[in-house]
């Protein structure tokens, strides 16, 4: 496999230049997290210090000085049904944006982190108008909907690869593209420390040290209201009946809540299984899902990027993800993988059970989490599986992408 080499640090050569300007979109919590890095990154590049950054993004970028115009839950939305609801409110985001780039706050360069089905005629636009357009995140051309990379090839100037073999696809289309690695594989260590991790849980959640002795089970609903509204349900469930099959052990169940306005429908399913099951051990944090994975002995989750997440944490997960039917049907007519999950995707099967839709019962995901926790030698062979794909991630994603915006600034200005 080929890398598309770091591109170079860009050279203004005239300290009399105005600050560069950066346009930038994410539109939910994971890509908040992949950008972050990346504007900590352009600070500590000369000529882009106190680079002017503004668009739409979440606390992590608005932590490294970013200007948020508009609150980011307006675009995190997930599958068709529920974005048409939200359309309208959408749609007048994305007018007002452009509007405001093509005007007053014209930028020297527009980057779309993920969110494509936004970000790509946000891109379209501003390309037109002669501002160059960078774009993090492939869309899944490679899974489905494979007709969309001619939208990207009209759209985007320079596609930010986050999976080796992406890259190869963007060449055979004429689209040029740059592999940068992926940020998570160089936050999260090559060698996890679950038993620290644990120590560290149990003082946060004022756990007694003993519960040590016991399986601390990670179940990540979901960072989206939909998500929270169709899987978390059937998760709560699982906890009861899991809790019920393995009576005679410890289990601690640990749930990260990815954002706070998700907080309240988990508060409420929690209150409605201690009312009926006050035994279980349940735990609500916010945030955290690094600290709650790593000390995890098993992982119930739903599907999305804190798949890969539990993957480089060397984790045994079973993946789950109900959208409504409607949904599920429009997304299965445009599948081209026979896979959902990330770890399932970049290892080329299926490495990890996949219990979705009709198949996400409380009884079958029991079932795959109990077979997880019953055979420590296929544990084993997995970690092994998922350490060879942390190596192949990890690179300097923050800085690579940082130093491909700054050198399509300074190409920029020369012309």
């Amino acid at each position: 496999m080929t890398l598309s080499p770091p591109l170079p640090v860009a050279s203004f050569g005239n300290t009399g230049d105005a600050l560069p300007k950066l346009a930038c979109v994410a539109g939910e919590p994971s890509g908040d997290l992949l950008a972050a890095p990346v504007l900590s990154a352009l600070n500590q590049i000369p000529d882009m210090a106190g680079i002017e950054v503004y668009g739409i993004g979440g606390p992590r970028m608005q932590a490294e000085g970013m200007r948020s115009d508009w609150p980011m839950e307006t675009l995190s939305v997930r599958g068709y049904v529920e974005a048409i609801k939200q359309l309208p409110v959408i749609l007048k985001v994305r007018k007002e944006l452009i509007h405001q780039l093509l005007g007053h706050d014209r930028p020297d360069v527009f980057l779309g982190v993920d969110a494509p089905d936004f970000n790509l005629g946000v891109e379209l636009k501003l390309r037109q108008a002669g501002i160059p357009t960078m774009h993090l995140v492939s869309p899944s051309i490679w899974a489905w909907r494979a007709g969309r990379i001619k939208k990207i090839a009209q759209a985007v100037d320079r596609m930010l690869c986050i999976f080796p073999f992406e890259t190869k696809i963007y060449d055979a289309a004429g689209v040029a593209s740059t592999y940068v690695g992926h940020p998570l594989a160089s936050e999260i260590p090559l060698e996890p420390n679950p038993q620290e991790a644990k120590e560290k849980l149990c003082h946060r959640l004022h756990i007694s040290a003993q519960a040590l002795d016991g399986l601390v089970v990670a179940v990540l609903p979901g960072s989206r209201t939909s998500e929270i509204e169709f899987i978390a349900p059937v998760f709560f469930k699982t906890i009861e009946l899991l809790a019920e099959q393995l009576k005679g052990q410890k289990l601690y169940f640990v749930i990260p809540v990815a954002a706070p306005h998700l907080r309240s429908a988990l508060e409420r399913l929690l209150q409605e299984t201690k009312h009926t099951h006050p035994e279980i051990q349940i735990y609500l944090v916010d945030g955290m899902a690094d600290e709650v994975l790593e000390s995890s002995d098993v992982v119930l989750i739903a599907s999305g990027t804190a798949t890969l997440q539990a993957a480089l944490w060397k984790k045994p997960m079973v993946i789950s993800y109900k959208v409504p039917w409607l949904t599920a049907q429009i997304m299965k007519r445009q599948g081209y993988l026979p896979y959902v999950g990330l770890p399932n995707i970049l290892c080329g099967e299926f490495v990890v059970p996949e219990l979705l839709q009709d198949d996400a019962t409380p009884e079958k995901l029991s079932k795959a989490l109990q077979d997880w926790l019953n055979n420590p030698a296929k544990v084993s062979s997995l970690k092994d599986r998922f350490a060879q794909l942390h190596g192949s991630l990890r690179r300097p994603t923050g800085l690579l992408v940082a130093q491909a915006v700054a050198q399509t600034i300074a190409n920029h200005k020369k012309h």
